[in-house]
């Protein structure tokens, strides 16, 4: 772990987005999965716990860290913010929890409340098991009314936002926001975010357009890029990611657009992901779990941006 923080800084790196589930806070819940002779300082700790140890080691390394509800269990992505084993109130409750931890910490700058809605996720349809926006609001005051100083991180959707068609990458739906935008009780916290992905992930139909890849940049002002330009709010975007950065396959050309297009507008982004396991993107470290990607580093150069003179 200290040495993958380490790799990160070296190559310029300050903010992680940390993936977690809640089942990790469920009683009982054990780590597992890891080689405690590279990592004896995470033996015998709650999951919790190691996210405490993480968050500390990221720390004295100069990173804040967005803290991202990745999933509610450690199977599989849900579509909506609450299933039948994790509730609603155990998602709130959970990050609150969280932001009552982890207050004034320095470290810990933001909540990306739930990774990806999709499916039969809404957007400004009022349906209280549905309406994604309204959902955010709920959480995002809730953490607020305990922590204050969080940003609050909301994902778009994938389909079904009233007022407008078109279907798009999980989380990466934002057309919403221009009618239905989120509302909290603290000025100035609001972050969206989206997910954006290229072929290696899933052919989209406009991968096939004849102007490709110059078609895109339009697209992504449709679906949350006209929020930033705007003048909305900040956009992040949260993951994008893909194994191929060359200038000649689709994914490739996918990839150097976004980069230019997130450089121009002077966005925010997270990478998915620094781990190379993630089996349709790969990541910035190779397979060997050693070595950094060069290609993708050289890609990423442009929109590394400096901060107090440290990259």
């Amino acid at each position: 772990m200290e040495e993958m923080l380490d790799q990160a800084k070296e190559q310029g790196y300050n903010l992680i987005r940390l993936p977690y589930s809640n089942q990790m806070f469920d009683k009982g819940s054990a780590a597992n999965g890891i080689d405690f002779n590279k990592n004896p300082n995470l033996k015998n700790k709650t999951p919790l716990q190691i996210m405490d140890y993480f968050i500390e080691e990221a720390g004295k390394r100069g990173f804040k860290i967005i803290l991202d509800r990745h999933r509610p269990d450690a199977n599989s992505q849900s579509e909506l913010w609450y299933t039948s084993s994790y509730t609603e109130k155990r998602w709130i409750d959970d990050w609150v929890m969280l932001a009552k931890r982890y207050k004034g910490n320095g470290i810990v700058i933001g909540a990306d409340l739930h990774n990806e809605p999709h499916g039969g996720a809404s957007w400004g349809t009022g349906d209280k098991q549905t309406d994604w926006r309204l959902a955010a609001q709920r959480a995002g005051n809730g953490i607020l009314k305990v922590n204050g100083d969080w940003l609050i991180i909301v994902e778009g959707v994938s389909a079904n936002v009233k007022n407008s068609s078109g279907d798009y990458w999980w989380g990466g739906n934002l057309q919403g926001v221009a009618d239905y935008p989120v509302k909290l009780n603290v000025p100035d916290r609001l972050v969206y975010s989206a997910h954006d992905y290229g072929p290696g992930v899933h052919h989209q139909s406009w991968f096939n357009a004849s102007n490709f890849p110059n078609n895109l940049p339009a697209l992504w002002d449709k679906y949350w890029g006209y929020i930033s330009k705007q003048g909305i709010a900040p956009v992040l975007v949260g993951e994008f990611g893909g194994r191929a950065v060359d200038t000649q396959s689709l994914e490739g050309k996918w990839q150097r657009k976004l980069v230019s297009y997130i450089q121009e507008n002077k966005l925010y982004w997270t990478y998915w992901s620094l781990n190379p396991n993630s089996g349709d993107t790969g990541g910035l470290l190779l397979d060997d779990w050693n070595t950094w990607s060069k290609d993708k580093q050289e890609m990423l150069k442009p929109i590394m941006k400096s901060i107090s003179g440290n990259k």
